[in-house]
C-alpha cells in the first residue's frame, strides 16, 4: 500500500508545482463549490496511478488545485464509496496521498438522512462525533509508521477549534445550524425505519454512506478535520417518507450556498 500512495503522490508533484496544507472533499452540498474556486491546475483521477474513479451520479472526478478567497486549497470533486465496490484501501486512498502532499488540514461534506426530530430537510449539521457501521475497518491489517501508530486515539476526531469556528461563523451570517453525530454505513440501500431507529438510540443525529472511512484515516494520519453533513431526508418518527438519489442531490443543491458560505469563511 505504501508504494501505492507514494506512486500518486510522487506522479502529482510530478505534474504540479503546489503548496498548500489544507484539503476539501467536494461531497454532496458542496460539489458547486468547485466553480468558485479560481483553479490553477486539475488532473482527472483516472491519470493518476492507482487512483479509483467515482461511479456515482453527481461525483466527477478531478483533484483540483487552486485558490478559495486567498487560501490555496486541493480539492477533490467527487469521492469514492464503499457500495461502489471498493475496497476500504481504495476509498480512502487520497486521504493517505494528501499527507504525502502536505496536507494537515481536511474539510469533508456529504449527504446525511436525519433521525434527530429536531431536524428538517434542508436543514446543515456541524458533524461532532461519528459512529463507524462499516462492515470493515479502513485500518484493518498491516500498520505503516509513516502513516500513524498502529492504536489511534479518537477522542477528539473532528477538531473543536474548527466546530466553535464554524458555529460563530454560522451565526454572524445567520444560517441555522445543529451540531450532532452522524453514523456512517455501507448502503447502498437507505435506511429502513427500524435502522433509523436503531442509528437514534445508539446517539446518531444523521445517517450516511461516506466520510466515516477518510475521517478515520486523516485522524490516524494527525490531520485536524472538520465536517458538515446537509440533512437531505428525515428517518424521524412521522418524518419518513421514500426518497430517491435525484431528490437527494436537489435537495444538497438548495443547501449549497449555505454550507458554502459556511466552509469559505472557515478556510479562509
Amino acid at each position: 500500500m505504501l508504494e501505492k500512495i507514494k506512486e500518486c503522490s510522487d506522479f502529482i508533484k510530478s505534474r504540479i508545482k503546489f503548496d498548500t496544507d489544507t484539503a476539501i472533499i467536494l461531497g454532496t452540498g458542496l460539489g458547486k463549490l468547485a466553480e468558485e474556486i479560481v483553479v490553477e491546475y486539475f488532473i482527472n483521477y483516472e491519470e493518476i496511478p492507482h487512483f479509483p474513479v467515482s461511479t456515482v451520479e453527481g461525483h466527477s472526478g478531478k483533484l483540483i488545485f487552486g485558490r478559495l478567497g486567498e487560501k490555496k486549497v486541493i480539492a477533490m470533486k467527487g469521492r469514492f464509496h464503499f457500495y461502489e465496490g471498493y475496497s476500504m484501501e481504495e476509498v480512502t486512498l487520497p486521504i493517505r496521498v494528501f499527507k504525502f502532499l502536505g496536507i494537515t488540514k481536511l474539510f469533508v461534506s456529504n449527504a446525511a438522512g436525519g433521525m434527530n426530530p429536531s431536524f428538517d430537510v434542508g436543514d446543515i449539521m456541524i458533524i461532532t462525533d461519528h459512529v463507524n457501521m462499516f462492515p470493515e475497518h479502513p485500518l484493518r491489517g498491516k500498520n505503516y509508521d509513516e502513516l500513524g501508530p498502529r492504536f489511534p486515539d479518537m477522542s477528539e476526531t473532528y477538531n473543536k477549534t474548527l466546530v466553535e469556528k464554524a458555529e460563530y461563523i454560522a451565526k454572524i451570517k445567520d444560517i441555522k445550524v445543529h451540531k450532532g453525530i452522524y453514523v456512517g454505513v455501507s448502503g447502498p440501500t437507505y435506511e429502513t425505519p427500524a435502522e433509523y431507529k436503531f442509528f437514534r438510540i445508539i446517539g446518531g443525529d444523521a445517517v450516511g454512506m461516506s466520510t466515516v472511512p477518510e475521517v478515520i484515516v486523516a485522524k490516524h494520519i494527525g490531520m485536524d478535520i472538520f465536517g458538515i453533513s446537509v440533512i437531505t431526508d428525515s428517518g424521524a418518527p412521522g418524518k419518513l417518507k421514500e426518497i430517491t438519489h435525484e431528490e437527494v442531490q436537489k435537495i444538497g443543491e438548495l443547501a449549497q450556498p449555505k454550507m458554502a458560505n459556511i466552509i469559505k469563511e472557515l478556510i479562509k
